[in-house]
């Protein structure tokens, strides 16, 4: 039977603003109030579904959320009407507000921790949404998260869903930003690596002075646990704390897997031998042969690797077993990373080929192509079991573009968040999409 690893990229949404919520990302704060274009952000999302679908990959597409989520400012204290307590928290608490309409639910590589059915004890599709506590505005995603992926995944048969983790600092979970699966095949048997930041209760176990660690060792233990992972299926790896101080605010930042290999930076991870020895003999045991590629920090700094979102690409699997990295503009941009991956794809090595794409619009706001998808390993039976609504094809490109050019805003202030009107556009083209995707209700304004 044929495996596939399916990209299910966020479609942004209609209030795609800068909000500069994300303290640790270098780029969401630097860029923090500029005016935003959410049209275009929407646009530069789906020209990267577009192209990889026609280089044959399997795509899919990501909801976006309800923003501003009025719910959450009802739950602190703002009450009436909705336009009401969008009224009142802009005069009495704006940086609420601005959090309420936060953008970052583009960046679905956070929605969720997915594992295999080839991995797994009941043999089902484990997803297990991220309940992202350590940042406020991200918290309020999971409830949403979990009925769109529901909707998306809705065979039980096939599919198994697992609410989000205890919302306290000690299983902070940043879902598949902090994870990738190693495997010969993606339908057969792999190593899931996860990455951590911090342990909650071990204090042997350094910790970052200056930005926080997002992503807990016992998270991703417990994740691990929910989806029936064996232990020698598994590997857990510590990110180096200096790294997170210098702006790595999640592993997918200085390192991307894929297949058999895994590409990172020479300063990413703490006990780096011990890693890839446990990984190396880890892969061995279900058929697999282990590959990195190190970049090293006299090539690329970790400042160059921050500022391009080197790492944070997609590194894809060619037919003929070749590799393609996804890289965004902004690596072209930069003289050493540029130079390094000319010299990389010329060598003859694993990585054959970079292709670029203009995603300026969310790399302002702190997120690169990685960041925007969700991977999925499917086999046949289980990708005929998805909604075929979330798909990517020809004719849901057209659809899709359409409904963008129809509904979005090409400029976004954080004044224009307090317009109650931002509301019902925002609304009104969601009740749409879900028309659009075929996903019933999966929004507050539609369940209520």
């Amino acid at each position: 039977m044929k495996s596939y690893e399916v990209n299910f990229d966020g479609l942004v949404g209609p209030t795609h603003n800068y909000g500069g919520l994300s303290y640790g990302n270098v780029a969401s704060q630097s860029n923090s109030q500029q005016s935003s274009n959410p049209k275009e952000a929407a646009l530069q999302g789906l020209a990267k579904m577009k192209a990889l679908m026609e280089m044959g990959f399997q795509q899919g597409v990501l909801a976006p959320q309800e923003r501003p989520d009025v719910a959450a400012l009802s739950r602190l204290g703002f009450s009436g009407t909705d336009a009401q307590v969008i009224e009142r928290a802009a005069k009495e608490a704006m940086p609420l507000l601005v959090a309420s309409c936060s953008a970052s639910s583009m960046w679905v590589a956070n929605a969720a921790t997915v594992s295999p059915s080839a991995d797994t004890a009941d043999g089902r599709v484990h997803f297990t949404a991220a309940n992202l506590n350590c940042k406020y505005h991200r918290s309020i995603e999971h409830p949403t998260t979990s009925r769109v992926l529901g909707a998306m995944f809705a065979n039980q048969q096939h599919f198994a869903h697992h609410a989000a983790l205890p919302a306290v600092a000690q299983f902070g979970d940043e879902g598949a930003a902090n994870h990738t699966r190693f495997c010969r095949e993606y339908g057969e048997a792999g190593v899931e690596f996860f990455v951590f930041g911090r342990s909650a209760f071990d204090t042997r176990y350094p910790a970052p002075q200056k930005y926080p660690a997002r992503q807990t060792l016992e998270a991703s233990q417990a994740v691990a646990r929910l989806h029936g992972l064996r232990d020698d299926g598994v590997v857990y790896a510590q990110q180096n704390p200096a790294v997170i101080d210098q702006g790595v605010f999640h592993n997918d930042v200085i390192a991307v897997g894929n297949g058999e290999v895994l590409f990172y930076h020479e300063d990413a991870f703490l006990d780096t031998d011990q890693m890839l020895a446990e990984l190396q003999a880890k892969l061995a045991k279900v058929g697999g042969k282990f590959q990195s590629v190190c970049v090293p920090r006299s090539a690329v700094t970790v400042d160059d690797a921050v500022r391009s979102y080197l790492f944070n690409s997609q590194l894809l699997s060619r037919p003929d077993g070749s590799m393609l990295l996804i890289v965004p503009e902004e690596c072209r941009g930069n003289e050493r990373v540029w130079n390094y991956l000319q010299g990389l794809t010329s060598s003859g090595g694993l990585i054959r080929e970079v292709k670029v794409f203009d995603l300026k619009q969310s790399m302002q706001n702190g997120g690169g192509p990685a960041c925007l998808r969700l991977r999925v390993a499917l086999n046949e039976t289980e990708l005929a079991a998805v909604n075929p609504g979330v798909i990517m094809t020809a004719p849901l490109y057209g659809s899709l573009t359409a409904w963008v050019e129809k509904h979005y805003r090409d400029r976004l202030t954080e004044s224009d968040l307090a317009d109650p009107q931002l509301l019902l556009e925002c609304r009104t083209a969601l009740d749409e999409l879900t028309q659009i995707l075929k996903l019933g209700a999966v929004y507050p304004f539609q369940i209520n």
